[in-house]
């Protein structure tokens, strides 16, 4: 089956522009889960963070029919580039807005996390109110606010999580904490309505590289994803040794100049091939064509083990700004269409989805201090480990981790 690639929305989708995290709801008409599930991102109990966990009343819950007149606002800022969206309960997007960061790549040669944190402060306010206007909408109109909170860089996530409680503390809006990857993973649900739990999902960007089983709403298996850097880092380094272009990131920089030259001409070595995981290693491989085998590898494992567990999938979803590479979008197809599955490749953005579950916080006290010190979640695993994907050659540090999103939630459930 083609591979099925979206357009892009102006302006062109980047790294973090691709997590834009607001999703749609679930195909109507469809019950609401139940029992409700606590608040998932509750903030941490150290002071002055609120503690206290509280139960949704299903009567306190939109129903299906009213879910489609709910208004989000999502603001994104875990990496390089400044992002908000307005998208409404039944999927319509009214409105995405994206301040680029390219300038300062160049300059930096990558992502320098102060100078980051600096352009997000100087751009925030501007793009939330152009997302606003451009969807003819004030924030009284607003059902809730979602943001990123995690993974991605401490010093970025913080001027987009003060953002969103500052205005859900103005207009005592409830506030959903996205996990980025999980928004990249459900992105393709906010176009493709056919496209239901089970299915097996790749998100491949600048910062990660990760293999996921997606069961349901919250509840995901993690089958791999990278012990050192992420393909996209690969890409971003190699294109920066070779003084190229990177004000359209590494990967669109070195696939124009891989079409000049031989694939053949150098023989390097797939990693990893002596463990008989999903994981990635692209510390020291640097060369477009072997990365894209080593993927192809880890790719392939992921998917018979994800048809072992759940022989009912049929998508084969691949989400980040990598997946905008031509040469890789070519080689997943030919993985999926060997195993009967349909590629739906997204290069876009993706929270309705939790709310409309019961996962989100009350508004934020009128009297928070706005120097409060938020639970940011840098480094936050998305699902639990599968076991045969436990890999002896995992270098990452496992200090300062958060529990994975699903233990969290499967931690909530009464």
């Amino acid at each position: 089956m083609a591979a099925t690639l979206l357009p892009t929305l102006s302006p062109p989708a980047s790294r973090a522009a691709a997590a834009l995290l607001l999703r749609r709801a679930p195909p109507f008409p469809s019950p609401l889960p139940a029992p409700l599930l606590r608040r998932l991102l509750a903030p941490a109990p150290s002071p002055p963070l609120r503690s206290s966990p509280t139960f949704r009343s299903l009567a306190t819950m939109p129903s299906a029919a009213a879910a489609a007149d709910l208004l989000m606002l999502g603001i994104e800022t875990s990496c390089d580039d400044t992002a908000a969206a307005v998208v409404r309960g039944d999927g319509e997007i009214l409105s995405q807005v994206v301040s680029s960061q390219e300038d300062l790549l160049v300059r930096w040669g990558g992502v320098a996390p102060k100078m980051a944190e600096e352009a997000h402060s100087l751009a925030i306010d501007q793009v939330v109110q152009k997302a606003l206007d451009d969807a003819n909408v004030s924030e009284n109109d607003l059902s809730a606010v979602a943001v990123t909170v995690g993974p991605g860089l401490s010093l970025c996530l913080r001027v987009g999580v003060h953002k969103a409680r500052k205005i859900a503390k103005s207009f005592r809006l409830p506030i959903v904490g996205v996990h980025h990857m999980e928004a990249h993973a459900l992105v393709s649900r906010l176009v493709n309505k056919d496209l239901d739990f089970p299915f097996l999902a790749l998100l491949i960007s600048g910062g990660h590289n990760l293999l996921v089983l997606a069961h349901g709403l919250g509840q995901y298996v993690q089958l791999g994803t990278t012990i050192d850097d992420a393909i996209g880092e690969a890409y971003d380094k190699s294109a920066r040794w070779l003084g190229l272009d990177m004000r359209k990131g590494g990967g669109p920089a070195l696939e124009q100049l891989a079409l000049e030259g031989d694939p053949n001409a150098v023989k390097f070595s797939v990693p990893m091939r002596q463990h008989k995981d999903c994981n990635f290693s692209y510390a020291g491989l640097k060369t477009q064509r072997v990365a894209v085998l080593h993927l192809e590898e880890r790719c392939q494992r992921a998917v018979e083990w994800a048809l072992k567990m759940e022989p009912s999938i049929k998508y084969f979803v691949v989400s980040g700004g990598v997946a905008s590479n031509q040469y890789v979008r070519t080689h997943l197809n030919q993985i999926a269409e060997k195993n009967g599955l349909q590629l739906v490749v997204m290069i876009a953005w993706t929270g309705i989805e939790h709310f409309i579950a019961g996962r989100f916080d009350d508004p934020p006290a009128v009297d928070e201090p706005d120097d409060m010190q938020y639970d940011l979640r840098p480094r936050w695993p998305l699902g639990e480990e599968y076991s045969e994907g436990r890999s002896a050659s995992r270098s990452m540090k496992t200090a300062r981790v958060h529990p994975s999103l699903t233990s969290m939630i499967q931690g909530s459930v009464h």
